[in-house]
């Protein structure tokens, strides 16, 4: 499950950021802010993004590097909040 969200995360950041430029490898780890690929607009669209497409509801206290920073730190952020929101 997790490797799909990062698949969705990935191809969205590749379409939207980097305009389908594929060339760039973007690993689950690599800071998607440090690494100029996202700015502070791009959080905003990247968590329009979340919202819709994994049905979750993003609160502003959440918008934060340690959740949205990275492949991997969005993957496990989405799953965690589709875990409370089924329990």
């Amino acid at each position: 499950m997790t490797d799909a969200i990062k698949t969705n995360i990935r191809n969205f950041i590749v379409e939207n950021f980097l305009f389908g430029d594929t060339s760039q490898v973007i690993e689950d780890a690599t800071s998607l802010i440090d690494n100029g690929y996202v700015d502070s607009t791009g959080v905003l669209e990247l968590v329009m993004f979340l919202e819709q497409t994994f049905g979750i509801k993003v609160a502003d206290s959440e918008i934060v590097p340690a959740n949205l920073d990275s492949i991997g730190a969005i993957a496990a952020y989405v799953v965690g909040k589709q875990q409370s929101a089924a329990a």
